[in-house]
């Protein structure tokens, strides 16, 4: 990105608050073989409490969890646009397969104004054979071109990516996929956008900018992030990973987590999930969770110069509640919605707001 152009986007976007994003993973409306494992995972009774708001509870032990409708999906835009969101962050799937079922819902909703959504790409199913590199370009564009998808610094596509592509006959090496990500930029502007802002998620600083840099893209970011039994020590952790990130010199997008426990899928295995591993941290409290992003918010504004000039962070997740990071409302008891997390992220992002 020219040095002009981010300078004069810096200056316009410098007194706004970062945008809030948070990363959406599908499996309540695939309607198949993942759906089914996430009722068996959050079955049990003492998992209840992480059931989200359109959940059914079946009996003591067994739940029927079903999003694949336009009312849950309208439902929940209204939720995640009342508490603040900006964004929603969709894992990015083949497009004819259950996984992709609820980009189609958002995009058919009427209440898609309300929040923007940008893709997050699997490096794997990037590589898979069920869609050319080239077919997988054309339905990136079109997203791109959509209205409600968000861009930042002016008009460029905001992407993330998630971990390595594989090396395959159409992706070799690195060099192939720099290639392929060189396609997705002209073809991009030739559509009549700026250039992808693209995001590299993995796991360690040094290395996760070695491959933004092996595959031209454009800052670092994180998928999740875990540490501690406690969550300020999950906090603590997410705050010296923004450290490493940043001492790498490379551009950054903070992640915010929402909790870390996959203790249902070690209970529970799955076939996409079969050996769970790491140690769990307890949830947060609304407040906690809140202060924690108000944090993010702080140190992007505060490095937006050098580190966070696209004005953005990222929460880990929206959704991913068997894995154990949430923000979408749970089903209370008597069956009403538990709106405590994203009431008190409102609240905070309002005071955010308030100070400018």
């Amino acid at each position: 990105m020219a040095a002009t152009g981010l300078l004069l986007a810096l200056c316009s976007h410098a007194a706004e608050k970062p945008l809030v994003g948070a990363i959406r993973w599908d499996g309540w409306q695939e309607n198949g073989d993942v759906q089914a494992g996430l009722e068996k995972a959050l079955g049990p009774n003492h998992w209840h409490y992480r059931l989200p708001f359109f959940a059914q509870v079946t009996s003591s032990n067994t739940v029927s969890i079903n999003g694949n409708s336009q009312a849950i999906m309208d439902r929940e835009i209204n939720y995640a646009a009342d508490g603040g969101i900006d964004y929603w962050s969709f894992d990015i799937y083949p497009d004819d397969i259950g996984m992709s079922n609820a980009l189609h819902l958002y995009l058919k909703s009427g209440f898609k104004h309300r929040i923007n959504f940008v893709l997050n790409l699997q490096g794997g199913w990037i590589a898979e054979k069920q869609e050319s590199w080239d077919a997988q370009m054309g339905r990136f564009v079109r997203y791109f071109k959509d209205p409600s998808y968000q861009k930042v610094l002016g008009n460029h596509p905001l992407v993330f990516l998630f971990t390595p592509v594989p090396s395959t006959p159409e992706f070799p090496d690195n060099a192939a996929v720099a290639a392929a990500f060189k396609q997705l930029r002209a073809a991009t502007i030739n559509a009549g956008l700026g250039n992808p802002y693209i995001v590299y998620q993995g796991w360690v600083a040094i290395d996760d900018f070695k491959t933004m840099q092996d595959y031209g893209l454009d800052a670092i970011g994180a998928y999740a992030v875990g540490g501690g039994r406690s969550y300020a020590s999950l906090a603590e952790h997410a705050r010296q990973f923004w450290e490493q990130e940043k001492a790498t010199g490379a551009n950054v997008v903070p992640i915010v987590g929402s909790g870390w426990d996959n203790r249902p899928f070690q209970e529970t295995p799955t076939s996409w999930y079969p050996e769970p591993i790491g140690e769990y941290t307890l949830p947060p409290t609304p407040a906690e969770l809140a202060g924690h992003l108000a944090d993010a918010l702080d140190w992007t504004q505060s490095n937006l110069a050098k580190t966070t000039p696209a004005n953005t962070v990222l929460i880990y997740g929206w959704n991913e509640n068997a894995e154990g990071g949430w923000l979408v409302p749970t089903l209370n008891p008597d069956g009403s919605a538990n709106t405590e997390r994203i009431d008190a992220i409102e609240k905070k992002l309002k005071n955010v707001t308030d100070k400018k």
